[in-house]
């Protein structure tokens, strides 16, 4: 069982920048796609970004393409999310995923098995 735990989150001005963080626990973290998802009131839960583990493909939702930024640091078992040039509607609940069994990086909610508990994100105009 993995447990991944994210941090970060806060409410910030409309441009302002936040990274998130997220720390799983166990020894099999470098073998894992990791993802970001979030969800806003009464919306569906959406991608934002995702990294292989090797941390050298990289993928992006459509509304962050440019302003987000997703790493990863096998070593400390921690992946991050760099926020910049925040919008109102980046409002939501931010959730880390694993995805154990990637081939590929994957944009769908379904292919990963390990969620966080989510960090908030509020950004006011």
């Amino acid at each position: 069982q993995v447990q991944l735990v994210e941090s970060g989150g806060g409410s910030v001005q409309a441009g302002d920048s936040l990274r998130l963080s997220c720390v799983a626990s166990g020894r099999s973290f470098a073998t894992y796609t990791m993802g970001w998802f979030r969800q806003a009131p009464g919306k569906e839960r959406e991608f934002v970004a995702g990294i292989a583990w090797t941390g050298g493909s990289t993928y992006y939702g459509d509304s962050v393409k440019g302003r987000f930024t997703i790493s990863r640091d096998n070593a400390k078992n921690t992946v991050y999310l760099q926020m910049n040039s925040l919008k109102p509607e980046d409002t939501a609940v931010y959730y880390c995923a694993a995805d154990r069994f990637a081939t590929r990086v994957s944009g769908r909610r379904s292919d990963y098995d390990y969620w966080g508990q989510g960090t908030q994100v509020t950004v006011s105009s």
